[in-house]
């Protein structure tokens, strides 16, 4: 058997590369990690005591009913409008393998989280990139894009809101017009970040619609990266088709003990909430200060104009900070740098003041 040449590329995400660390003599723990977008508070206490006294001896439930009952009482959407994945990236890849099987065309709304456009590609999609520009504070001509969607009539349509790395966040009316000018495809709308959002409005309105994805992240505002949780919630006939297309036992069990503990725990979130506030309007300042220019951002990260941000990131990483070039969002001068805690931000700022000057 012989398998064919790869000519697709995994996207880069955030993270500390432990590889790059020892290249640079460098340990982890001595590593301010501000290139990955996760709860500053960590994970829940209760978490760790939950997580602590699992049986892994024990087949997960695959079809993870009781986290889909509590994700229905947190969400008030019905239990079977929802669907559990190992992460909201497995259900990215669900949502392409179920709505392009038969090909047709796909849409994803850019810059943004480069899963979206390799999950199209690994179905045979080659997906068009509406663009966002840099001039508009990267935000979308929603007139334009959905003339642009009602000719070319796409299967499948991505957009992520609050946006990553841009940090903006559509309103209500925007979605919806998106919404109506993908029928009859379908409208995947990726809310990793919505817990972050100061004053969010109900999306869960739009699942009316029939045509209507939600997707959300519990390893960001749970923290809960390591584990890899997600869940969508859609019509049924969707949820269904999803279901069909996803592994068996995808979601472990650590992971479901994990979403019950953090869903009866959100208070935690609450706090991360409270302090990223905090810490978002401290790094507005000082940047500022500094003239270096952050894009207004709904989320608990900023994007940053600094340059070369290769370089950038590279001194800010010999200073023991990591940030997040955004070279690969396709740009290559700005920087994306999570919210955490106020003494770690000022450190992060001393920093910049040190490599950019100012």
């Amino acid at each position: 058997m012989r398998f064919g040449k790869a000519d697709l590329e995994r996207p880069v995400h955030g993270g500390i590369s432990l590889s790059e660390l020892k290249a640079l003599g460098l340990q982890a723990e001595e590593v301010v990690d501000f290139s990955a977008n996760i709860n500053p508070l960590g994970v829940s206490p209760a978490v760790k005591k939950a997580v602590t006294e699992l049986d892994v001896a024990s087949y997960p439930d695959p079809d993870c009913q009781e986290l889909r009952q509590a994700l229905a009482r947190n969400t008030g959407v019905a239990t079977e409008n929802i669907v559990v994945g190992n992460g909201s990236t497995e259900l990215v890849h669900l949502a392409a393998r179920a709505c392009l099987a038969d090909g047709g065309c796909a849409v994803v709304l850019t810059p943004t989280f480069g899963e979206y456009e390799l999950a199209c590609h690994l179905v045979g999609v080659a997906p068009v990139l509406m663009w966002a520009k840099d001039v508009d504070n990267f935000c979308w001509n929603v007139a334009d894009i959905c003339q642009q969607l009602a000719k070319i009539k796409p299967q499948l349509v991505f957009l992520c809101n609050p946006n990553n790395p841009t940090g903006l966040y559509l309103d209500k009316e925007a979605v919806q017009q998106i919404a109506r000018a993908t029928v009859p495809g379908v409208l995947v709308i990726d809310e990793a970040y919505l817990p972050f959002v100061e004053k969010p409005w109900d999306s869960t309105a739009l699942l009316k619609m029939d045509n209507v994805v939600l997707l959300h992240s519990m390893t960001k505002d749970h923290a809960l990266a390591g584990l890899r949780l997600g869940y969508a919630m859609a019509p049924v006939e969707a949820i269904d088709r999803l279901k069909l297309c996803q592994p068996s036992w995808s979601v472990n069990i650590a992971a479901q003990v994990a979403g019950l503990a953090a869903l009866a725990d959100q208070e935690h979130v609450t706090r991360a909430r409270k302090l990223v506030a905090e810490a978002k309007a401290y790094l507005y300042a000082a940047l500022g200060e500094m003239g270096l220019r952050a894009l207004p951002s709904s989320a608990n990260f900023l994007l940053i104009k600094v340059g070369s941000a290769r370089t950038v990131r590279l001194k800010l990483l010999q200073r023991g900070l990591c940030v997040r070039d955004c070279a690969s969002f396709g740009l290559p001068q700005y920087i994306r740098v999570a919210v955490r805690a106020l003494p770690e931000c000022r450190r992060l700022v001393a920093g910049l003041r040190e490599v950019c000057g100012g």
